[in-house]
Order: structure tokens, then C-alpha cells, then sequence
């Protein structure tokens, strides 16, 4: 499967460079940075909060985890909890369940990237499946989805 028509016609609205590549089906963050040849550090894992209420999107690499007191501060809202299953089916209709892109105004949300993702001159994501990847600078990913960028992403702890 190729990248959703949804986010297709959107990066090619954008002015911006970019390629997409397929790759052997993988479906986590990490797997999908080790299947394309990728380093965790720049491959982009969106995760679907809910923030007061309205759903945003937390952007860190693969290989890192979400603080998520962090990510409540840097909000600003009183209350944040991860989206469900059936929420990410109803945000994301056009996307496999969990192959959402980062690209949160293509979806009316508001971004949230950490700066460890930020401090890498590309990005790698989801392009809407879980069999292909669209590559681009960080700069033009930035100017995509105008993330408010901070501190909230930690080592994951066993």
C-alpha cells in the first residue's frame, strides 16, 4: 500500500522536498526506524493525546518515550491522557491503525515536537501505512506542522 492519497496530495501541496519510500511492513516506531535503515533518533513516532479535550500530537524519536508531565506543562492544559484505539480510527480514517503521520494541521491538531527531534537535520514517518515512509528535512517538517517544540521525551526505563 502507498502513502494515503490524504497525505499524498498534502505534501504535494507543500512546497517542500521530500521522498517516500516503501519498506517490509513493520508496526512499531522502532521497528519501522530498524526496517528502513533509519536511527531511532530520526524517525518520528506521533503519539495522540487528548489535552483537555482536544486531541494533539506528540512528536519524539523512536528511540525515546513521552514524559508525559512534561508534555502536560509544555500544553498547557489542566488534563492530558493517550488516545484510545477507536479515537485514533475516527482522527485518522484515512490512515492504518497506528500509521498516522505527524503532520497535525492536516487534521486540525496542534504538534508538539521534542527537541532531541528537532536537533536532527531529517525526519523520517509514517505516511499513513505501515508499508511506506516519507523522508524530509526537519526544516520543511517544521514549516509543515508548526510544532510548539520542548523537553519532553526520556529514555525508556525496564
Amino acid at each position: 500500500m502507498a502513502v494515503t492519497e490524504l497525505v499524498q496530495e498534502y505534501l504535494r501541496q507543500s512546497n517542500v522536498a521530500y521522498s517516500v519510500f516503501p519498506h517490509v511492513p513493520a508496526y512499531s516506531a522502532q521497528e519501522e526506524a530498524a526496517v528502513t535503515h533509519i536511527s531511532g533518533r530520526d524517525w518520528a513516532k506521533p503519539v495522540v493525546f487528548f489535552a483537555d479535550g482536544e486531541p494533539v500530537m506528540a512528536v519524539v524519536p523512536a528511540d525515546l518515550v513521552i514524559d508525559v508531565e512534561r508534555l502536560l506543562l509544555l500544553t498547557g492544559a489542566e488534563r492530558i491522557r493517550l488516545a484510545t484505539e477507536e479515537e485514533l480510527a475516527a482522527l485518522y480514517p484515512d490512515c492504518e491503525p497506528g500509521a498516522m503521520p505527524p503532520l497535525g494541521p492536516l487534521y486540525n491538531q496542534s504538534v508538539f515536537v521534542d527537541v532531541n527531534l528537532a536537533a536532527q537535520p531529517q525526519i523520517v514517518f509514517n505516511g499513513g501505512t505501515h508499508g511506506d515512509a516519507v523522508c524530509m528535512r526537519y526544516d520543511d517538517f517544521a514549516a509543515l506542522a508548526q510544532p510548539v517544540v520542548g523537553s519532553f521525551a526520556t529514555r525508556a526505563v525496564f
